[in-house]
């Protein structure tokens, strides 16, 4: 089944504010002055690497930020300048002008129709609930998302859970598809639970709810067999916020530490009775590659692709190549694996920088030919609307911006803008509730 990745495009307000609680990397740059449009470049240039390597590219847009009204139904009044200063002085601007958006491997849940038991594709939009300025993208989210996967007959694109402490989901990074010729299996991993009694983390509050897993497993109907696996809380109050900090797995092979997940030895064990002789796992140990250096750097925050010619590759963030331990690790990887025939570096310092490497830019999706057939063909990415996304970038970005700039009432006329012309560049239509009138 083909594999398109929906990489998220770096929105006109990327900055540093450090609002992710238990996110080193963000936390560690917060104040910093950012670059909207080479964050936003590198991660085209990271789309046309793909493109070249034969791995299917598509997009999805950003979010109109400063949120303007959501601030005004938070009592904010008067102009935009007058909202926009208010909200910054009761301390609101920088979590309603997050460009978390970007980092789609939370938007949603994807179950291809080959395991859905109704044999159509389902996308179950993440609630993001733990933290406001991820919580506010849910209902763009599902719009966005309908107005690309359009055709009810091959698409359910679900809502997101209630926003109550039960069922906090945060999508696709703490979810892992792995399939043999045997079996196929779906992994969630989970960091809390309301009910289940358990070990808990002790700095870094768990943002996935086993209870939200469960929810958008039955949700989807998922035919194949389902896994719920709780997080290492040493892992989690080391900087690993989702699963795929520590883990990534595509096809057959699967990455992990050994800090992954609790019970990492049942974990194979189970893994390999299902899915037969063919999975192979790799596992970082501490003494190999210490979790602070694979928080640092990103090695499992890779991407785990098909490349042209039928074998895999790692797409890895160029952090991971200037560190010892994880080049060191995935070079290992690349050694002992039959299936996985190189690394391929890639450039994302501006989404690193906040604590997104290659697979936090990503929502992968298996579909058929028949389902890509149906999405709009703007949204389906080649060299020619890769250079025309470019463009559109330079045209419209700023290439500085610091947390001050959030005020500027321009910045938001400048995003609505650009993201008007956006739409009509890929085809989408009014996606957006500022294009719908007030």
């Amino acid at each position: 089944m083909p594999e398109l990745n929906f990489d998220g495009l770096v929105g006109p307000t990327h900055n540093y504010a450090g609002l992710a609680h238990g996110n080193l990397a963000a936390q560690r740059h917060a104040g910093s002055v950012g670059n909207p449009r080479s964050a936003a470049l590198e991660g085209l240039g990271k789309m046309r690497a793909l493109l070249q390597l034969g791995v299917g590219q598509a997009v999805l847009p950003p979010q109109p930020r400063p949120a303007l009204r959501e601030l005004r139904q938070l009592g904010f009044s008067g102009s935009d300048a007058d909202v926009l200063a208010a909200a910054d002085d009761a301390g609101l601007l920088a979590v309603y002008s997050s460009a978390s958006s970007m980092w789609v491997a939370n938007a949603a849940t994807v179950v291809p129709s080959c395991d859905a038991r109704d044999k159509r594709l389902h996308l179950h939009v993440a609630n993001l609930a733990t933290q406001t300025h991820r919580a506010i993208e849910a209902k763009t989210t599902a719009r966005v998302l309908r107005g690309i996967f359009s055709d009810p007959t091959r698409f359910v694109v679900h809502d997101p859970l209630p926003c109550v402490p039960h069922f906090t989901d945060e999508g696709a990074a703490n979810h892992t598809r792995l399939v043999t010729d045997k079996a196929a299996c779906h992994l969630f991993g989970w960091g809390r639970s309301e009910v289940t009694e358990g070990e808990a983390p002790k700095v870094h509050r768990a943002r996935q709810s086993l209870e939200a897993s469960a929810a958008v497993a039955r949700r989807a109907d998922i035919a194949t067999k389902v896994l719920f696996w709780q997080q290492h809380p040493t892992g989690i109050d080391a900087g690993s916020f989702h699963s795929d900090v520590l883990c990534v797995g595509h096809r057959h092979v699967l990455l992990l530490h050994e800090l992954a997940f609790l019970d990492r030895v049942g974990l194979e064990q189970e893994l390999r009775s299902l899915l037969g002789p063919d999975l192979e796992i790799y596992v970082a140990t501490e003494s190999e590659l210490p979790v602070s250096d694979a928080v640092l750097s990103y090695p499992f925050n890779s991407q785990l692709v098909t490349v042209e010619d039928g074998s895999m590759g790692i797409v890895a963030p160029t952090e991971a190549r200037d560190q010892p331990t994880a080049r060191a690790y995935l070079d290992r990887v690349v050694s002992q694996s039959p299936s996985v025939g190189g690394v391929h570096w890639v450039g994302v310092n501006g989404s690193m920088k906040n604590g997104g490497g290659p697979a936090c830019l990503r929502l992968r999706i298996f579909l058929t030919d028949d389902e890509i057939a149906a999405l709009p063909v703007g949204v389906v990415m080649s060299e020619a609307r890769l250079v025309r996304l470019e463009a559109w970038v330079n045209k419209h970005y700023r290439d500085s911006l610091a947390l001050d700039d959030l005020r500027d009432p321009l910045l938001h006329q400048e995003s609505c803008q650009a993201l008007d012309e956006l739409t009509s560049v890929l085809g989408l239509g009014s996606i957006y509730e500022f294009q719908q009138g007030p």
